[in-house]
Formats: structure tokens, C-alpha cells, sequence
């Protein structure tokens, strides 16, 4: 064989080879870009975006899938399933990619400065429950696509730049319960649907240029009888005829007339209830029912059908006229006449305050001697309850469920803290107020409640409101609450959920341990003893590593001083992975001073981490209980 041949010979097989490998790079980079579609989908809408906070910095396009970026959730398939960037400082515009996220459940863009318009391809996410885009720049119109969501029950658009009409289509969701247009630009006429009342005066309020919907007159009464089909058969159904259309306009005179007046002066009180009447009244979802109904759902209040006792009063189950379940708190103390519009201010303010993670209030009942709080029922009762009450068909709360208990507690108390006005402080957090609902997603409930019961007090309470070994000392100590009582509160609940034990138990007196959950943390702490303090019911099923940063977050809201502790927004961001970190390190620096200063001055103790009441004075804790 000659060289040439040789050479010959040699080029072509290089150039199969090159081939080949061209070949299997192909198939590997489109097996590549198919794997990660939705990962392509958020960087495209990463690179539309300014973060002047770093907020979307782990968002690495080189990585397989995105389900380790900070700010996105997935399921155990791998697919994408929440977007968390609600007040992120972000700003830019949505893209079309956002449609390309077939298992989305969950897109929280809320509080930003987004712009732009809409995209349709948004009514590509069949499976989205929630859509919040509330408080940001949005212009143009509500795409009419939205409509496809037929899993939708929570949107909100409310407080932006939107304009055009609202769409027909959105009718025909009928899954949602939270609907907020509010504080737009819409225009035309409210669509209306006979089958439920979707577009309350609440879900399209501040809309200057958008009609409400008519009040239609009563149609006629048909003509009956074999002679009706007859043209002028007699005199008598010309007159039978007259009388009813006259009827029919003496009654939708007054109608018409009512509802002018009402559109042209707004009522000085959401509630308006005549004395010798009990009608529903509705506020957006919030319903008033009649004592009767809730005798009759609760067979008069019965004791065997009582859930829970609590510092406000009992909650018993309920079955409505419906069929739906719900929980009936029973509040106490409220047995004296007086007090209704002041009642009825604070039902509103609970109401309003609308998130997947806070138990939404349905309806109401107030009567001279009673004031009852209907709820929706929750299925898997309390976090306290599914810790220490377990039965055989309920097993422990296995851990990832008790890491999303963990953020979406806060998640719910940020929104109280941030995005309600006023703000609403819960001042009872802890394990048995959160509850779970047949999902298992937390859901924070008796907020508000302690300032509903104090509506007669002054500025200044004379009760603290809360559970022993949940009260943060400065409000022990003078009865005075801020957000950051809560953030105590909910540092608490996070030992109780890593532990499984009570916040204050004297049963640990036994063995000598301190009966203050938070301190018998800490002393295992200085005795590394990680292992002892983790639930046992887990039998071991969880990540340390992941127990220690939840660990770190507990400590760090259970600070002595209130102004020390973190703010539940940046509970959510370190529970999210975002500046856990940091803010820990310096937490062991300041600690390390501490402790020297200590040694320099009180040579005879040895505190490595100080307990739960170590800054207060002895005469400070004879303040009101």
C-alpha cells in the first residue's frame, strides 16, 4: 500500500472519528438542554432582570438542574414547582420562558419594582395555585390566557400600572378564593357570572375608570294560562299585564335609586346589619353567619366535638349546612353588651391579611353575648398535636415536612410583619398555633386575635399575651410587644420542631434538666451532645447539617436582646440558604466577647452561650404576667 493510500486511508477514519465524537456531543448537549428546560427558562428571565442585592447569584446555568438555586423549590421529580422573589429589590421585565414551567404551583414575585406587561404564555401553568405579582410596575392589560388556570386560587395583581378591561375569562376559574385587583388602572364594565359572586367590591377597589356591575330589574312574571298564547284575548290580560310590569317597576325604582346612592356615597362601615335581621354580609370571602348556624354545625356546641382549648376560648368542629368542615373558635371574655364596631374593625383587619401560610378567617358571628371566628378545618390538626399526640394512622413528621413547616411558619409571619398595615403582631407563636392542612404546608392561625381581645384596653395591655416558655423577656418584663417578641416566639417553635419537646415541661426536673426548652438546648450545646437533643421519633432520618443551621437560625432569633434577632423576612431568606452564613459568624464573634468580658468580670462563670432570661434583673421579672 502506498502512502498516499495510507494517508488516505488515515484522513477518513480521522474524520469518522471526528464525526462520531461531533455526533455524541450533539446528542449530549440536546440531552443536556431537554434536561434542563426549566433551568433555561429561569436564567432567560435572570438575564432580563437587575438584582441589585445579589438575590439570584447561585442561579448557575452550567448546573444540571435548578433545583439547588436559593429561591426555587422542586419536587422529588426534579421539576420545578415554587418560585420564591417576592420583595428581592428586582426589577426588569417578565419573559415568555416563565410558561415553560409545566409543574409550577407557585410564582412569588410580589413587592418589587417588575414592569412590562404580562406574558400570556403565563396561561400555559396549568398547575398553578398561586400567582402574586402584587406591589410592582406591571402595565397593560390582564391576558385574557390566565383564564386556562383552572387550579388557580390565589392571584393577585393588585397595585400596579394594569389597564385594558378584566378579562371574561377569568369567570371561569372557579378554584379561586383570593382575588385582588385592586389599585389599577381598569377600565369597563365588571364581568359578572351567575354561578358565584367572583368580582367583589374589595377584589377591584381604586379603580377609577371601572364600572361596577348593574343592578338588574326583576324580569316580568310570564303569563300563564291557555289564553296567554292568544293576542289581545281580552281586556283582563292587558290589564293583568300592566299591573305587573307597574309591580315590577315600583320595585326596581327603589332598587336602582339604592344602589346609586351606595356607588355615590361608599357606608361608613363594612357592616351594616338591621337589628330585627340577621343577613350574611360578605367582605371578599369573609361571610357573617347567624348563631343558629353555627349551633346547628357544631350540635350546640358540643363537647365531644372540641378540638382545641386556648387562651381566647374553645375551638369545636364543624359540618355547615353545605357539607363543608370547619373550625368554630368560641372567643371568651366577650359577654358584655357594646364593643360591635370595634369588633368588627378588628374581623375586617384579620380578614384582609390574605397568605397560603396564615389560616384564612371565612366568616364571622356577633351577637350581644357571643363573638365566634369561623375557619376552614385543618386536617392534620396542630404542629403540636402531630409531636406529642401521635395515633397509628398518624406517624411522625418526618423531616423534610418538618423543614417546610419550619419555612412556611415564617414565611406566614413575615407577611404579617411586612405586608399588612397595620402590621400585626401574633405575640403567641409557638407549635400549637401552627397548624397543617391535609398538604402538611404550615399555616399560621390565631394571629390578630390577641389585639381583637384587648379592643377595650388602652395603648398599653395589662395582660401579656402568650404561652410560658414562648414569651420573649422584654415583653415578660414589660408587657410591651413588638414584631420581635414574635421572632422569639418562633425560635421556640423551632427547638420544639428539631426536639419534639415542650416549650416549658417540668417532667425534665427528672433528670435534672433545666424545664426551659431553650435553655436545654443550649446546655447540650456546650456538651456537644447533637444526638440527645433530636426528636427520637425521627430514628435518625435527618441531615445534621441541616439540623445545625436550623439550630443556628433558633439561636439566633432567641437573642436576649430584641434588636439583636433578625427580622422574620430574613428568617425566611437564611431558612432559603441565603446569609445563614454570615450572619452566624458574626453571632460567634460577638459571642466570643461576650464570654471574655464575662471571664475579665465575673471570673466564676463559665457561660458559653447565656441563657433566656440572663439580661433582665431580678425586680424586672415581678412585671405582669
Amino acid at each position: 500500500m502506498g502512502w498516499g493510500q495510507m494517508l488516505m486511508d488515515r484522513s477518513v477514519s480521522a474524520i469518522s472519528i471526528l464525526g462520531f465524537f461531533c455526533l455524541i456531543i450533539g446528542i449530549s448537549r440536546f440531552s443536556r438542554v431537554s434536561a434542563n428546560a426549566e433551568g433555561d427558562a429561569l436564567n432567560a428571565f435572570k438575564t432580563n432582570l437587575a438584582d441589585p442585592n445579589n438575590v439570584l447569584q447561585s442561579w448557575d446555568a452550567t448546573l444540571v438542574n435548578p433545583c439547588t438555586w436559593f429561591h426555587v423549590t422542586c419536587n422529588n421529580d426534579n421539576s420545578v414547582t415554587r418560585v420564591d422573589l417576592g420583595n428581592a429589590n428586582l426589577s426588569g421585565q417578565l419573559v415568555p420562558q416563565l410558561g415553560q414551567l409545566p409543574y409550577l404551583q407557585y410564582l412569588e414575585l410580589y413587592s418589587n419594582n417588575i414592569s412590562g406587561r404580562i406574558p400570556n404564555d403565563l396561561g400555559n401553568l396549568t398547575n398553578l395555585v398561586s400567582l402574586d405579582l402584587y406591589l410592582n410596575s406591571l402595565t397593560g392589560s390582564i391576558p385574557v390566557t390566565l383564564g386556562q388556570l383552572q387550579r388557580l386560587r390565589f392571584l393577585r395583581l393588585n397595585n400596579n400600572s394594569l389597564t385594558g378591561t378584566i378579562p371574561l375569562s377569568l369567570t371561569t376559574v372557579i378554584s379561586l378564593q383570593v382575588l385582588d385587583l385592586s389599585n389599577n388602572d381598569l377600565s369597563g364594565t365588571v364581568p359578572v357570572n351567575g354561578s358565584f359572586q367572583l368580582f367583589t367590591p374589595i377584589s377591584f377597589n381604586n379603580n377609577p375608570k371601572l364600572i361596577a356591575p348593574p343592578v338588574s330589574p326583576p324580569p316580568p312574571l310570564p303569563p300563564t294560562g291557555p289564553s296567554s298564547s292568544r293576542v289581545g284575548n281580552s281586556a283582563t290580560g292587558a290589564i293583568a299585564g300592566g299591573v305587573a310590569a307597574g309591580a315590577a317597576l315600583l320595585f326596581a325604582v327603589p332598587a336602582i335609586a339604592l344602589a346609586w346612592y351606595r356607588r355615590r356615597k361608599p357606608p361608613v362601615h363594612f357592616f351594616d346589619v338591621p337589628a330585627e335581621e340577621d343577613p350574611e354580609v360578605h367582605l371578599g370571602q369573609l361571610k357573617r353567619f347567624s348563631l343558629r348556624e353555627l349551633q346547628v354545625a357544631t350540635d350546640n356546641f358540643s363537647n365531644r366535638n372540641i378540638l382545641g382549648r386556648g387562651g381566647f376560648g374553645k375551638v369545636y368542629k364543624g359540618r355547615l349546612a353545605d357539607g363543608s368542615l370547619v373550625a368554630v373558635k368560641r372567643l371568651k371574655e366577650e359577654r358584655t353588651q357594646g364593643g360591635e364596631l370595634q369588633f368588627q374593625t378588628e374581623v375586617e383587619m384579620i380578614s384582609m391579611a390574605v397568605h397560603r401560610n396564615l389560616l384564612r378567617l371565612r366568616g364571622f358571628c356577633m351577637t350581644p353575648t357571643e363573638r365566634l371566628l369561623v375557619y376552614p378545618y385543618m386536617a392534620n390538626g396542630s404542629v403540636a398535636s402531630c409531636l406529642r399526640e401521635r395515633s397509628e394512622s398518624q406517624p411522625p413528621l418526618d423531616w423534610p415536612i418538618r423543614k417546610r413547616i419550619a419555612l412556611g411558619a415564617a414565611r406566614g409571619l413575615a407577611y404579617l410583619h411586612d405586608h399588612c398595615d397595620p402590621k400585626i403582631i401574633h405575640r403567641d407563636v409557638k407549635a400549637a398555633n401552627i397548624l397543617l392542612d391535609g398538604d402538611f404546608e404550615a399555616v399560621v392561625g390565631d394571629f390578630g386575635l390577641a389585639k381583637l381581645m384587648d379592643y377595650k384596653d388602652t395603648h398599653v395591655t395589662t395582660a401579656v399575651r402568650g404561652t410560658i416558655g414562648h414569651i420573649a423577656p422584654e415583653y415578660l418584663s414589660t408587657g410591651k410587644s413588638s414584631e420581635k417578641t414574635d421572632v422569639f416566639g418562633y425560635g421556640v417553635m423551632l427547638l420544639e420542631l428539631i426536639t419534639g419537646q415542650r416549650a416549658f415541661d417540668l417532667a425534665r426536673l427528672a433528670n435534672d434538666d433545666d424545664v426551659m426548652l431553650l435553655d436545654w438546648v443550649k446546655e447540650l450545646l456546650k456538651q456537644k451532645k447533637l444526638e440527645t437533643l433530636v426528636d427520637a421519633d425521627l430514628q435518625g432520618n435527618y441531615i445534621e447539617d441541616e439540623v445545625e443551621q436550623l439550630i443556628q437560625v433558633a439561636l439566633l432569633c432567641t437573642q436576649s436582646s430584641p434588636m439583636e434577632r433578625p427580622k422574620m423576612s430574613d428568617v425566611v431568606r437564611m431558612l432559603e440558604g441565603d446569609g445563614l452564613a454570615e450572619r452566624w459568624e458574626e453571632w460567634q464573634k460577638e459571642e466570643m466577647f461576650r464570654q471574655e468580658f464575662n471571664h475579665t468580670y465575673h471570673p466564676n462563670t463559665d457561660w458559653i452561650v447565656a441563657d433566656s432570661t440572663s439580661n433582665i434583673r431580678p425586680d424586672e421579672l415581678s412585671g405582669p404576667r
